[in-house]
């Protein structure tokens, strides 16, 4: 398998996964993780759901994806 590690495929598998949570108001994308596994991430997402509905964020997409983002938290300027 060693061989192949080069490749982004075989790349992507060993990457965390993470809760990926977009809102509209405000226009944040935030990233909450890592986790082993997509079922691990699944499970905790609600809570984080939850917690951004209690700090008034509207317009709520949630994604599970597997990544190793830069910064946990990217805030969007209005336009």
């Amino acid at each position: 398998m060693k061989f192949f590690s080069w490749l982004p495929f075989f790349k992507k598998r060993n990457l965390p996964w993470w809760v990926v949570i977009q809102t509209a108001k405000p226009r944040c994308t935030y990233y909450f993780g890592p986790f082993e596994s997509a079922e691990e991430a699944k499970q905790h997402q609600a809570g984080y759901v939850e917690d951004l509905v209690g700090e008034g964020a509207q317009e709520i997409s949630v994604e599970i994806q597997q990544c190793q983002p830069q910064v946990l938290t990217i805030e969007e300027e209005d336009e």
